[in-house]
Order: structure tokens, then C-alpha cells, then sequence
């Protein structure tokens, strides 16, 4: 075969001969020429191709990209001794609202008011909320729906199925509420104690609370509060110090806050 006749399905545009033009605005009522090739005298040429038709992105579809940046929400953890009042009045408020939340307690077992002080009702954690309503309704109804025992596990059974120890929760919170020092310092200690294998941070704080059902309404309101300001932040670490400041203007409850790892 001649070489000096080639094959015109052959004829492809070399492209270190293209230019970018970056620069080149195209009017949308004229439909940007193909390239043209030519193979005469041995020869090939090109007509230059803009940059929005070699495969760049826009600056319409990069601005879309980045204002659609995925942010995962933050897993809240609400902790108080038993995983009865305070904690569960705490879960059931920022569940409503729609957060992401768990919640547990820190204590050996669950204790519960009983007829007299010196005889608290106690059961081990992961006994049903159903079993502890039916126990004590049987003993004495009119006694545990006067003090709100009997009301408070109500709700409790509709949002979770039992109470759980934080000791014994392999779950990882971003952030974790305490409702008092000591549980504060329980979760403090117990992160301390795994060993920060995962290297993962979480914020602890804590919102000193009594523990009876008035003060438990209260904080409830406070908790959503904070949980929205830090839900909104777009670096927690950085803005932690002024949402507690601003939370600590607006309500009573003393805080604590610290920085531990799973």
C-alpha cells in the first residue's frame, strides 16, 4: 500500500497540538464546530477545543459540589446514675427534637425510691422498663404514682427497651452529657481505663442536675439548647468554649467539660 494514502478513519487529531483555552467564552446560542482534521501533503491539524468541553467541571458544578459537602451529625450519650430520671427525661427531649441520641448510667445497679429511704428498689441493668412498671404497680400503685416513680417509667418503656450501664456500652458517642460530678468523673475514668484504642475524641460534659423530677424538666429544656448550638457548629473543637460560656450565661446548672478518646 502507498503510504503516502492513508486510511482518513485514521486521521486523528494529535492532541500536543490542542490549546486550552481557559480564557474563551462560548455564546450559548452558537453551537460550538466538531474539530476538523485534514490529512493533506502528510499533515494533521486541529480546531482548538474550549476547556468546558475537554472534561473540566464548571465553576457552576464545583460551587454545587461544595455547598453539599457531606457533615455527618454528632451521636449524643445522656448519662446520669441509673438511667432512670435524669438521663432518660434528657433522651426522651432531644429525641423528640430529632437528635441522634443514647443514654445510660454509671451506677453498680439501678436504684429506685422504695417505701422508706433505707429501702430503695434495686434492679440490675438490662431489666426490662416493662418488668420494674409491672413490679411496682403490684406492690403499691397509689404509693409509686404519688411520688412519679410509676409515671417516669412509663415514658421510659416508650423510648427504650431497658436501662443500660455506661461501662458496659461499646457504642461511641461524639458527645457525652453527665447530669452530675460523679458521673462525670465515672466517664472520665472508665475512657481513661480503655486506653484510647480507637483514638476517636469525645467531649464530656457535664450539667450538675438534682435529681428529682422538677429539676430533670428544667435541665431537659437546657440540653436541647446546647445540643442545637453544638449540632450547628462547624468545628466543635474550635467553638466548644464559647457555646459553653454562652450556655453557662443563660442557665443555672454548673458545667464541666472535658476532652477524653475511645
Amino acid at each position: 500500500m502507498d503510504p503516502r494514502r492513508r486510511d482518513p478513519r485514521l486521521a486523528r487529531a494529535d492532541p500536543r497540538l490542542q490549546r486550552v483555552q481557559t480564557n474563551e467564552q462560548i455564546p450559548s446560542a452558537t453551537p460550538t464546530p466538531p474539530p476538523h482534521a485534514s490529512t493533506e501533503n502528510g499533515s494533521v491539524s486541529s480546531t482548538p477545543i474550549p476547556s468546558n468541553h475537554v472534561g473540566q467541571p464548571s465553576d457552576s458544578n464545583t460551587a454545587s459540589s461544595s455547598s453539599t459537602t457531606y457533615k455527618p451529625r454528632p451521636l449524643f450519650c445522656v448519662v446520669c446514675a441509673s438511667n432512670q430520671n435524669r438521663s432518660m427525661e434528657g433522651h426522651n427531649v432531644l429525641s423528640k427534637a430529632g437528635f441522634r441520641v443514647i443514654s445510660s448510667g454509671t451506677g453498680s445497679a439501678v436504684r429506685l425510691p422504695g417505701p422508706s429511704i433505707d429501702k430503695p428498689n434495686i434492679y440490675a441493668f438490662g431489666t426490662p422498663y416493662q418488668t420494674i412498671f409491672e413490679e411496682l404497680n403490684a406492690q403499691d400503685p397509689r404509693l409509686y404514682s404519688a411520688n412519679g416513680v410509676l409515671q417516669m417509667i412509663d415514658r421510659n418503656r416508650r423510648i427504650k427497651l431497658a436501662p443500660e450501664r455506661w461501662q458496659e456500652s461499646k457504642t461511641v458517642a461524639d458527645i457525652v452529657f453527665t447530669c452530675e460530678e460523679r458521673c462525670f468523673d465515672a466517664v472520665c475514668d472508665d475512657l481513661l481505663s480503655r486506653g484510647g484504642e480507637f483514638n476517636r475524641p469525645v467531649h464530656i460534659i457535664n450539667i450538675e442536675i438534682k435529681d428529682n423530677h422538677e429539676e430533670a424538666l428544667i435541665a431537659g429544656k437546657a440540653m436541647l439548647e446546647l445540643a442545637t448550638a453544638i449540632e450547628a457548629s462547624d468545628d466543635i473543637d474550635e467553638d466548644i468554649d464559647v457555646i459553653l460560656e454562652t450556655q453557662q450565661q443563660k442557665h443555672p446548672h454548673n458545667i464541666l467539660h472535658a476532652v477524653a478518646f475511645y
